[in-house]
């Protein structure tokens, strides 16, 4: 009896020392709290960069004010940072269409140049709410700035010229009709305005007007999936150019030309879509 107890208690040092060597490597691979292990990436930080096109539509631009782009980079989990670049239409708020009750053409009244502007922006958004990854609605706050680049575009109209010395009806197949920008004052036979040229007739008279704009936004961001951008954005811009936008004819009996502005604020509205990665 005194031998098989002696021979258990010589064989435990051994079975112990076998459990610690079977039980240790697993210990040693198992994660602990206090062992700094990182845990998985949350949906906020499950990506470091976005790109967004985008359609605007603005109080200064009529019934589509333009597109742009715009890269972003996530600083860290609220703020980002992006540049944008934007193109759009600038109107004249006095612009009046005229239509031609003979021959049925269109064109503006005193208009003598489009107007356009280009945007390059660099600014910040940070995250007010955000959303869950595959739903509801992320709201985030917007503020950029950058230069304006103006860019006045000669507005063009077919001209018969053989009706405006005189002639008593039209002969389109006859008389001298021209395209050219359109002066007031040197056409000024209205019914010798047949319609509006082509678009880009003018396009190597562009006038370059440089400028500077400052906005202001608030977007909602919703997508289905987490990789995916779309939303809306909605904002205030001021702008200003160093000299006025002649979109309009400049008006001689006026002291100052009223028809055109230097500073155009407004309210736009962007419908945006795009990826992430």
């Amino acid at each position: 009896m005194r031998a098989g107890i002696c021979f258990i208690a010589r064989g435990l040092p051994v079975v112990a020392l076998g459990l610690l060597l079977a039980v240790g490597p697993a210990r040693a691979q198992a994660p602990t709290r206090a062992g700094g292990v990182l845990p998985a990436p949350s949906d906020e930080q499950s990506y470091n960069k976005e790109f967004v096109f985008g359609i605007n539509f603005n109080t200064q631009g009529g019934l589509l004010g333009g597109a742009s782009i715009r890269s972003s980079r996530v600083l860290d989990d609220r703020n980002l940072r992006f540049w944008m670049l934007e193109g759009v239409m600038l109107k004249n708020a006095k612009e009046q269409r005229v239509t031609n009750p003979y021959v049925g053409g269109t064109y503006i009244a005193s208009k003598t140049n489009y107007g356009f502007v280009l945007r390059p922006s660099f600014g910040l958004q940070r995250v007010l709410f955000r959303k869950a990854a595959d739903a509801g609605v992320q709201v985030n706050v917007l503020a950029s700035a950058g230069p304006s680049i103006g860019l006045l575009m000669p507005y063009y109209i077919s001209y018969d010229r053989t009706f405006a010395v005189g002639q008593a009806q039209y002969n389109l197949s006859q008389d001298d009709i021209v395209n050219e920008q359109y002066d007031p004052l040197k056409h000024n036979v209205e019914l010798a305005i047949l319609d509006h040229g082509p678009l880009f007739s003018g396009i190597g008279q562009t006038q370059v007007v440089p400028g500077a704009h400052l906005r202001g936004a608030l977007s909602f961001e919703y997508g289905r999936y987490r990789d995916a951008v779309a939303g809306l954005e909605v904002g205030f811009l001021v702008e200003g150019f160093t000299k006025r936008m002649m979109i309009l004819a400049p008006n001689p009996n006026l002291a100052s030309d009223q028809l055109n502005r230097r500073f155009f604020p407004s309210v736009y509205l962007t419908l945006y879509f795009g990826h992430r990665s």
